[in-house]
């Protein structure tokens, strides 16, 4: 990337602390119990899936607030929702900050919400303390990074950063047959209705940063209120199939048979075997495991298993991979064996020169903001090749998330706020 981090500005700067102070958690609280309401479920958890009723729901919340801001909302092609503050140079690329709205089935109040809804108090906060941002600075919603409803995930990123067409994305369907582009239509219409305008696509920005849930134990284990997120693990994900022969379960002998199951368990512990570290840095889950044909008294003839491998440097993760190739050709139980792969990210490590300010800012602010990567996929991963991007996590309890139980103290999202808002601060200037 070519884009400067830090440009000088004539005007006297605030200081970062007279920016975190003014962040309000009374405010921040009532905006996450009132987006939690859309989509709530009875158990406390929340249930708003990409372009369903309730996140068009929670879009249109969201697009109220920009009078609030002075600021201007709009809406692309995928759905993305953008809330534009102006600055004090308008040729110049915005300052981005942002996560997503919809959840899981059964997620939690917080995964993407919190990150959209520190993005909006920490643009309050800008507000109240007098900041005029040189750089204009943004405040985004991106559509079905869950993936939840439509699979994959992360759409609006992807195709906002042009890493999947719009063209592509609009046919995936849900399990109710109910197209992608379907849902979007009738989200749109009800968007345009209020009156909120179409943007173009893959507008240029001058850094992305986006606050999330760790969806981890480490910064709960280590008492930490915020981590800098240094990147993105890369992932692969295969299904593996392994084929026997299938045959009666009381009369023959183990010595003739060809058990695809005993093959596919031989083969599954060492694999499993094969990735496991002294440094467990290496994240490997069979997640899937079919067996055909399913009778209680027929030796199988056919599993199939599914593989998610996941590694923060690309060697490794390629050097898995190629291990996993030359297992699955050797015969396991006499039965042959498949290695098909699904899908394939890589690896993302965010520029240090985003990183070092994200610790700079958290010293001025004393805030203790260790270093971690991130094991899940998020938005960021996508933005990462548009613009300089990083990430900054804040500790959930008990590393859940995913889970209607999902908990964030409303401390730590606020300490995450405050170094979110003077990150901005300093990124616009």
């Amino acid at each position: 990337m070519t884009s400067r981090l830090n440009e000088p500005t004539d005007k006297p700067a605030i200081d970062p602390a007279t920016i975190a102070a003014a962040v309000s958690p009374e405010r921040l609280a009532n905006d996450l119990a009132n987006v939690a309401m859309m989509g709530g479920r009875s158990d406390g958890g929340v249930a708003r899936l990409a372009l369903d009723d309730n996140d068009t729901r929670a879009r249109l919340w969201l697009i109220e607030q920009a009078s609030v801001l002075g600021a201007k909302a709009s809406v692309d092609a995928i759905g993305n929702v953008f809330l534009d503050v102006p600055g004090s140079d308008p040729t110049l690329e915005p300052v981005v900050t942002g996560s997503h709205l919809d959840s899981q089935p059964a997620g939690g109040k917080y995964d993407g919400a919190l990150g959209v809804l520190a993005g909006l108090e920490a643009l309050r906060a800008l507000k109240q303390v007098g900041f005029t941002p040189r750089r204009p600075l943004s405040l985004v919603s991106w559509t079905n990074e869950e993936g939840a409803r439509f699979s994959p995930g992360t759409s609006g990123s992807a195709v906002f950063c042009g890493v999947r067409s719009l063209e592509e994305t609009r046919p995936i369907e849900d399990s109710d047959g109910v197209s992608l582009g379907h849902a979007l239509d009738t989200c749109l219409a009800e968007l345009d209705a209020a009156g909120v305008p179409r943007r173009p696509l893959a507008t240029p920005m001058h850094a992305f940063l986006e606050l999330h849930i760790e969806q981890g134990p480490i910064l709960e284990r280590e008492g930490a209120a915020v981590g800098v997120v240094e990147g993105i693990q890369g992932v692969s994900w295969f299904e593996v199939s392994v084929s026997g022969s299938a045959n009666h379960a009381g009369t023959t002998p183990r010595a003739m048979r060809r058990d695809a199951l005993e093959g596919a368990c031989a083969l599954a512990t060492t694999l499993r075997e094969t990735a496991r570290d002294s440094e467990d840095r290496v994240r490997f889950t069979i997640g899937k495991f079919a067996v055909s044909p399913g009778s209680v008294n027929t030796i199988p003839d056919q599993v199939t298993f599914t593989i998610d491998l996941r590694h923060p440097d690309a060697a490794t993760l390629k050097a898995l991979e190629a291990e996993f190739n030359e297992l699955a050709q050797q015969t396991w139980a006499g039965c042959k064996a498949a290695l098909t792969s699904l899908s394939r990210v890589e690896p993302v490590a965010f520029p240090a020169t985003l990183t070092a300010l994200l610790d700079d800012t958290a010293h001025e602010l004393g805030i203790t903001a260790p270093r971690l990567v991130s094991g899940a996929f998020h938005d960021a991963i996508h933005l990462a090749n548009h613009c300089p991007t990083a990430m900054l996590f804040v500790p959930c309890r008990d590393g859940l998330s995913h889970h209607p139980d999902e908990h964030t103290e409303l401390d730590d999202a606020v300490a995450g706020t405050q170094l979110l808002a003077a990150s901005l601060a300093s990124l616009t200037r």
